[in-house]
């Protein structure tokens, strides 16, 4: 067995295991200042639209000896509005220019091919309306908004509604960081980005989905037993999953990787960054958030309810009865060791002394008479 599976068996065991229940309150103020810096950058920044929200046109060109920089440059001076410039694999250029309509276009278009050197008639050019893209929002928010509830209804019939609710704080968390980091970083929103977004909310839910059936297997009947309180119960279900939440997350993140930082990042393949960045920053935040977020905060919820204060009282009076046992115990054994003191060398001594004093043993028919004539 390798080291990284004997030590998920011993986590699961519970022979080793980390304190996350006790030290919550540092992964809640992480996640609140993580969390904060989300908001600020989204308000301050906002959130760089792509052309299929704000609409505009797409321009392909074919081969050129331009660099990345010259054709933005180039696209900026012609159109009067921001581009954006993505290298394509065969050369050419994919130029995105926003708040170009109909009529201006064609112009645009020759332009581009003028200062590129390029055939005008090898140049393709698509329009997109920004009705389509205010569509594919509202119904990404309509998909979002029936998922939330679902996700709610379900763990509140499959488990319990303070799991729900945890659950849910989850999800939005790992939400509000991932738009987040779209606007600090300043990458493009696009579609690919909206299903990124959704496909990391239902990794985000099974990761923790994972945890909380751990924890409703190990909570079983647990008012009937006086070893472990709940909250401790709770850590043991997160030490025992640990191990499955990484190496789940890791080879989930691996391609991902390879896809944001290679793919996108050294090869060129910006096309690739607006979902690939949303997935990689989802699924980190995801396993963060099941492990450092939902659970505790199931155990903070789970606390609070009568039966279980009763329980944690009864745990604390039988720990404490025990140390007491045992306390006691301990002094009656450092007693016992003092019988090789000088205290029992002069218990010794007496006790010498006093068996050595015989006792004579009384005559035989002393007084009596013997009954023989002389």
């Amino acid at each position: 067995m390798s080291r990284l599976g004997n030590l998920g068996a011993r986590l699961y065991r519970g022979e080793v295991g980390y304190d996350f229940i006790g030290h919550r309150k540092i992964w809640y103020a992480v996640s609140i200042l993580i969390t904060i810096t989300a908001i600020v950058g989204l308000v301050v920044r906002g959130l760089h639209m792509g052309i299929e929200f704000e609409g505009g046109a797409v321009f392909t060109t074919p081969k050129t000896t331009a660099s990345v920089q010259q054709t933005t440059d180039t696209a900026e001076k012609v159109s009067g509005h921001q581009a954006i410039v993505q290298a394509l694999g065969d050369g050419g250029k994919r130029i995105q220019i926003a708040e170009v309509d109909t009529k201006t276009s064609t112009e645009v278009k020759k332009k581009l091919a003028e200062e590129l050197k390029v055939d005008p008639n090898k140049v393709d050019a698509q329009l997109v309306g920004p009705s389509w893209g205010e569509q594919i929002a509202n119904k990404a928010w309509q998909g979002l908004g029936i998922f939330m509830i679902l996700v709610v209804l379900y763990l509140a019939i499959a488990f319990e509604w303070r799991m729900a609710v945890a659950a849910l704080i989850a999800l939005i968390h790992d939400i509000t960081i991932t738009v987040g980091v779209y606007s600090l970083v300043g990458f493009e929103v696009t579609p690919g980005t909206v299903i990124g977004l959704l496909t990391i909310l239902g990794y985000s839910l099974y990761d923790t989905v994972v945890v909380f059936d751990g924890l409703r297997e190990s909570s079983k009947n647990v008012t009937k037993q006086t070893k472990f309180t709940y909250s401790e119960i709770a850590n043991r279900s997160i030490n025992g999953t640990l191990v499955r939440s990484i190496n789940t997350t890791v080879v989930a993140l691996l391609p991902v990787a390879g896809l944001l930082f290679i793919g996108g990042g050294m090869l060129g393949g910006g096309m690739l960054n607006d979902i690939a960045l949303s997935l990689f920053v989802g699924l980190a935040a995801g396993a963060y958030s099941s492990i450092f977020i939902a659970t505790p905060l199931v155990s903070d919820l789970k606390s609070r309810t009568p039966e279980m204060k009763a329980l944690s009282r009864r745990v604390h009076t039988k720990r404490a009865k025990a140390a007491e046992r045992e306390s006691h115990e301990q002094d009656g054994a450092d007693d016992d060791g003092d019988e090789d003191g000088p205290g029992a060398e002069r218990d010794g001594r007496t006790a010498a002394a006093v068996s050595g004093q015989r006792r004579q043993p009384p005559a035989r028919g002393r007084g009596k008479p013997s009954g023989r004539r002389r």
